[in-house]
């Protein structure tokens, strides 16, 4: 892709780029059944994104990815991150 592309979702976003390729790479051979791993990526995700992430909205996250076997990504923890 277009280097240019991605400082503009950057200027757009205020994400670094950087950031968010590290933690996609991080991701690819992470165990989602473990609730440390995946309290990990929550809270990295919501420091990549700027945005509280309550205890509560937090443990819903978890439980729907390590109790009921949803897909970790980006869109389902922004969804989860943005209903407030």
């Amino acid at each position: 892709m277009d280097n240019n592309f991605f400082k503009n979702i950057e200027k757009k976003t205020g994400v670094n780029m950087k950031d968010v390729f590290d933690l996609a790479s991080s991701l690819q051979n992470a165990n989602f059944k473990d609730e440390k791993t995946v309290r990990s990526v929550i809270r990295r995700v919501s420091q990549i994104a700027n945005r509280e992430v309550s205890k509560e909205t937090e443990d819903k996250i978890v439980e729907s990815i390590v109790t009921e076997g949803k897909q970790l990504d980006f869109g389902t923890i922004s969804q989860m991150i943005n209903k407030k």
